[in-house]
This record gives structure tokens, sequence and C-alpha cells, in this order.
């Protein structure tokens, strides 16, 4: 396979169970799935010492064509925003959650081998309640990575550079611009442009 013939289908969904089990079910032509805001629920018990009925086990939606990557949750206050799942017919290009390199509950980096090559991915969700400490912390981190082929996710940062409705600047762009140049990365343009929420 040939990174830039990645399927790579993006969307918030506002921890939407039904409509993730859909996707995944129906999505089988797209490489990989990357999700902001995914459900959290609980799957079923699991055995306890010190609780007869059993420990929640939470989790979000599995489907046996798909292998999910997502933080381990830390407590139930830390659930992470982002997850990603990857097609198992791509199993053989080793695909990683890299949290020694990035542990943040917003931001997922997957890294994959193509070619003997290592090439990153990194979904990003950013909370615009939270005075956006995605785009902050990513712009404090002295992560040094190569290769990453694409950055993308649910930002929350209407600007009119990429959304000619919208006719102000924000100075959260000018954070998100610097640290794509970090990473050698450009700003693509739509192919189907609309207006972002």
């Amino acid at each position: 396979m040939i990174v830039k013939n990645l399927k790579i289908f993006l969307q918030n969904f506002h921890k939407n169970s039904f409509i993730v089990n859909i996707l995944l079910e129906t999505l089988t032509y797209f490489n990989i799935i990357l999700i902001q805001e995914p459900p959290w629920s609980e799957i079923r018990k699991i055995s306890s010492a010190s609780n007869c009925e059993g420990e929640p086990l939470i989790g979000s939606n599995h489907h046996p064509n798909w292998i999910s990557f997502a933080r381990i949750l830390s407590d139930e206050k830390d659930f992470p925003r982002v997850l990603a799942y990857v097609n198992i017919c791509l199993s053989s290009l080793r695909f990683l959650l890299c949290k020694d390199i990035i542990n943040h509950r917003d931001i997922s980096l997957i890294s994959f081998f193509n070619n003997n090559i290592c090439y990153y991915i990194m979904n990003i969700y950013s909370d615009s309640d939270s005075s956006y400490t995605t785009s902050k912390y990513l712009k404090d981190t002295e992560a040094n990575i190569d290769n990453i082929v694409l950055m993308t996710g649910d930002f929350n940062i209407r600007d009119s550079l990429w959304d000619s409705s919208f006719p102000f600047h924000s100075s959260i762009r000018d954070d998100l611009i610097i640290i794509a140049d970090s990473f050698n990365l450009a700003l693509s343009t739509p192919t189907n442009p609309c207006p972002t929420p």
C-alpha cells in the first residue's frame, strides 16, 4: 500500500454509539476511521475481589473488521476524546498508538510502517470551552516527530481562512499554523467546502 492511497474517514460523533456501530459495519471501503468525542460506556462486568457484582469494564464500540486505538482510561473523568479505527486488512503495516511520544486524552498519534519507513497520523479534539488546551499542549510540547502524513480532527476553530462565510480571524488559528509548520505540514483545501460548526 502506498501512503497517499489511504482512505480516511473523519468525524465528531458527539458520543453517539449507534452511529459508530453503523459506520463500522458499512465503511468497509475506508482504511482508517478517526473519531472525535467517541462514545464510552459499560461493556460488561468483570470479576472483582471487592465487589461481588463485579467492576464495570468501560470501552467503546468494537467490530471484528476494525482494530481500535485509544488511550487507556485512567479514571472516569479522563475519557479519551479521540479514537482511531484501522481496518484489519492493514494489520501488516503494524499500526501502533504512540503514547510514549504523546499521551493526552485529546490527541492520538498512531504510527505505521510502509516500505520500512515509519509514518504518523495525528487525530485531535480541541474543546473550545477549555481554552484550547490541546492546541496549547501541542505548541508547548517538544515532540520532534518526522513523517506525519496527516494532522486532523475537530479543532473547534472558526476562521475566515477555511470558512469564507465567517468574516473573522482567530488568534488560535495562528497557533494551529505554527504547530502544523513544526511538523512540516501544510493546510489542505477541502474538496467539498462547507461551513464549519
